[in-house]
């Protein structure tokens, strides 16, 4: 427990705070005419709610002993009126802010998930994907407390309690003072207690963010853990997180509890108090029964505002929790907002030239050397090599995945340091190792880059991957649904879906990355002639561990350990008997 408050005050700390003045000023304020109507209804709502406390004392004092009727009809009509005002008011504030609340959780986590997609790619590399759904999903649910009914309530309750202290005050100051000693004691405790709940809130974010996130990791390797029969160790690893987030909550838990029962002893001694003074002062004469009445009941309505403050406080505290994840989210550098990114591609040849490139994923530790190479317009580039020696992230620098620590990657000679992404990738095709496929139909998934592409165009990438040959056997065809990230197809198929997508985007440039690797040896045979069709008159650049693959690229690079060791023609290479004459061989070998 102590370490757990360590860490939340280190998080607390480290991390800029969302004040309620931003708050107000980006959330609040944009909608006020919203809020004001919502204070409106609840100012209406408090003062309609004095009327029964107000009647009753008209009722003891007035009506019953003069046996006034014709006063206790009116009386009735005005409770009656005061009621339905009460109960208008509620709808209205609901349906009108609740309703805005909604609204406006649903604008946010749009513009959060806009946000996250705009980042660069090693933010995903370091930063799990169930993590981020649970910051987008949940960490902007509290704002409802901000534009809801949560702080309209705060600043009615303020306004109901200050016109009961006056109302209290004009009955009996000396019974007034009584009870403000204890309220006092009160607004203090909960002000000590939400400054405290502020960082567990905050922490109970990231918890829920990393439990959610090794969640989905598991419910996506859930053929792995069968695999190797790791259940019991899956669900240990899950049960220490929710403990985790039982042991934040707890920490919440006891401090709302504090307040709750501070509460309830402090309006205890308060109403006890006030039973013994006003006992003495309706003894003594100097108090009626309907002002004692009407006293007791405008204490409720002054005390039940407070109380309901300290819990709107802490959904206020949450709120404001959640809005400092979300807004370090929203801090954070988008891709394209590289001021140095200026220079607009229309139009593209796709000549690819790499400048003395060096890339290190961490400081010090460099997996490329001094990349030299060019990649005319329309050429093929295959890069061969051991596992581990550069080859996807000379791939990954093509995609502009990746940036450069130093040299420079020109595209037609313009630095692609310097080029909008957009600009660049919408001449971009990419046909990954383990490639991604959405859940849906196999139409769906091909034209995810061109959704609204011809069904000639969609025909016609179908015959060129040879999809057809497996959709033809399918009951439902091109209308077959493949499950979650292609499941039920087999590697093969997947991979056919994955190139005809490509041949279908129509790019300039296409990154292949063992784009063969997963298939039998009658799909290789069908890939290898849409792949001839989807490489024609494009750049390309292949990895390739089937080299039997790529003899027909124009210049083949072998890559070691991030240097580029020997390049040519498949012939030129076989010649000099190095490196690739090695690995060759073995593989015919094999």
């Amino acid at each position: 427990m102590k370490h757990l408050k360590e860490t939340a005050e280190h998080k607390d700390k480290s991390k800029p705070k969302v004040t309620m003045k931003q708050a107000f000023k980006t959330i609040i304020w944009p909608r006020r005419n919203l809020v004001f109507i919502g204070l409106i209804l609840i100012v209406l709502r408090s003062l309609s709610g004095l009327v029964l406390p107000w009647q009753s004392k008209v009722l003891l004092d007035d009506v019953v002993p003069n046996k006034d009727y014709t006063q206790l009809y009116n009386l009735i009509v005005i409770v009656i009126a005061a009621i339905f005002i009460q109960a208008l008011t509620s709808f209205l504030l609901t349906r009108i802010l609740s309703v805005q609340a909604q609204y406006l959780i649903s604008e946010l986590r749009s513009q959060v998930q806009k946000k996250v997609l705009s980042l660069p790619i090693h933010f995903f590399d370091n930063t799990k994907s169930g993590a981020l759904v649970s910051r987008i999903m949940n960490d902007v649910e509290g704002v409802r407390n901000l534009i809801g009914t949560g702080l309209v309530q705060l600043v009615g309750g303020s306004f109901t309690a200050i016109v009961s202290l006056i109302i209290l005050i004009k009955i009996n100051p000396w019974m007034t003072l009584f009870v403000f000693v204890p309220l006092s004691i009160f607004g203090y405790i909960a002000l000590r207690a939400f400054k405290y709940i502020r960082p567990i809130f905050r922490l109970r974010g990231k918890i829920n963010a990393e439990v959610t996130g090794r969640l989905t990791e598991t419910l996506a390797g859930v053929r792995v853990i069968k695999a190797f029969n790791a259940e019991v160790q899956e669900s240990t690893v899950f049960e220490k997180g929710v403990d985790k987030l039982f042991q934040n909550v707890k920490k919440s838990l006891t401090a709302t509890a504090l307040m709750t029962s501070s509460s309830v002893f402090l309006i205890g001694v308060a109403t006890t108090g006030i039973m013994g003074i006003g006992g003495y002062y309706m003894i003594i004469g100097e108090m009626t029964t309907g002002d004692f009445l009407f006293f007791t009941l405008i204490l409720g309505f002054m005390i039940a505002p407070i109380v309901q403050m300290s819990n709107i406080g802490s959904q206020l505290t949450e709120a404001l929790a959640g809005l400092d994840r979300t807004e370090e989210l929203m801090n954070m550098t988008a891709e394209e907002d590289n001021q140095d990114r200026n220079i607009q591609l229309n139009i593209i040849k796709g000549d690819i030239e790499f400048n003395n490139v060096s890339f290190s994923y961490e400081e010090g530790k460099e997996v490329l050397h001094n990349i030299n190479f060019k990649a005319p317009a329309g050429s093929v580039t295959a890069l061969v090599g051991s596992s581990g020696s550069g080859k996807s992230t000379i791939a990954g620098l093509s995609a502009t995945f990746l940036t450069p620590k130093s040299g420079k990657i020109t595209i037609d000679n313009q630095d692609l340091s310097q080029v909008k992404l957009s600009s660049y990738r919408q001449y971009l095709g990419v046909v990954l190792q383990d490639e991604f496929l959405f859940e849906g139909t196999i139409r769906e998934n091909i034209m995810f880059p061109r959704p609204n592409a011809s069904e000639a165009e969609l025909l016609n990438a179908v015959k060129a991957a040879y999809v057809n040959e497996f959709t033809d056997r399918f009951d439902s065809g091109l209308e077959t649904l493949i499950g979650e990230r292609g499941v039920k197809l087999s590697g093969g198929q997947r991979q056919r879906l994955a190139i005809a997508r490509a041949i279908l985007a129509n790019p300039n440039i296409i990154i292949l990355d063992e784009a063969t690797s997963s298939l039998d040896t009658e799909s290789e045979a069908l890939i290898q002639k849409s792949l001839a069709e989807l490489i024609k008159n494009r750049t390309t650049i292949v990895i390739a561990h089937r080299l039997s693959t790529i003899r027909k690229a124009d210049q083949i690079l072998v890559i070691e350990a991030g240097h580029i060791v020997e390049r040519g023609t498949h012939d030129q290479l076989i010649a000099k008997e190095g490196r690739y004459y090695e690995l060759y061989t073995y593989q015919a070998k094999i």
